[in-house]
């Protein structure tokens, strides 16, 4: 069964591929994650990847998996000639080195409860480092959270615009529906809606630690920038 983060992942890769820039964009993927496994001292066996990142194309690693990705995902890997491995989440058996997640991947959920499973879920999958990313709700302004700040992508033919809406619950301000839209020339894909709902640094802190985290780090100096649309998102690690 496909989840919203497998399909959120089609237009992250289809962004990655129109940008003409996408080779540079890897290697700069990379070499943040490199970064902040030499800040704690790790050089991993085996790193899963969930949901399309470009960091996959070069990061060098014995074994290298992803999950909660498309077919189209999985064909394009093969295409670049990567070496991986593709697993449904529920058949995860093994414990990582290391678990890259960004791109926001635990706000894809309806409720608190949701959230704390799917950092359950990443504790039993890793016995090493959880890499993953959040933007900081606690200081955003309500009004700059109804859409995300659009990018363009242009390439020698055509030009495509990428934006994301947030249609925030009236009752609870803390969850949203999710809809990602990509604007060509000629028409408007239109990806989601997704159940979403905002996580805190505490709250991920606290859910990392109930679930047997021995160290938790949001990093100053290393931000995350997604492929679709300008908003940086805070870069953080824990080690379970």
């Amino acid at each position: 069964m496909s989840t919203s983060f497998e399909k959120y992942s089609d237009i992250l890769l289809d962004a990655f591929m129109e940008n003409p820039k996408h080779q540079e964009i890897a290697q700069k993927k990379v070499e943040i994650l490199e970064d902040l496994m030499d800040h704690h001292g790790l050089d991993p066996d085996s790193v899963l990847f969930i949901g399309f990142s470009p960091g996959i194309l070069k990061i060098n690693a014995k074994h290298i998996s992803i999950t909660e990705v498309s077919n189209d995902v999985v064909e394009y890997l093969k295409q670049q000639a990567i070496k991986f491995d593709y697993i449904e989440r529920d058949q995860i058996l093994d414990k990582f080195s290391v678990v890259v997640a960004v791109d926001e991947y635990l706000t894809f959920a309806d409720n608190d409860e949701e959230q704390r499973d799917l950092v359950d879920f990443i504790s039993k999958v890793t016995n090493g480092f959880f890499i993953t990313t959040l933007r900081d709700y606690k200081n955003q302004d309500f009004r700059d959270r109804e859409f995300s700040q659009p990018i363009m992508i242009r390439s020698n033919t055509s030009k495509r615009i990428y934006l994301e809406h947030y249609d925030f619950d009236q009752q609870d301000r803390n969850s949203c529906s999710g809809t990602s839209y990509c604007i060509s020339d000629n028409d408007v894909t239109v990806i989601g809606p997704f159940a979403r709902r905002a996580m805190y640094f505490k709250q991920l802190a606290k859910f990392s630690l109930d679930a047997g985290a021995r160290n938790f780090l949001v990093h100053k100096n290393l931000m995350h920038k997604s492929i679709i649309k300008k908003n940086y998102e805070h870069i953080i690690t824990i080690r379970f």
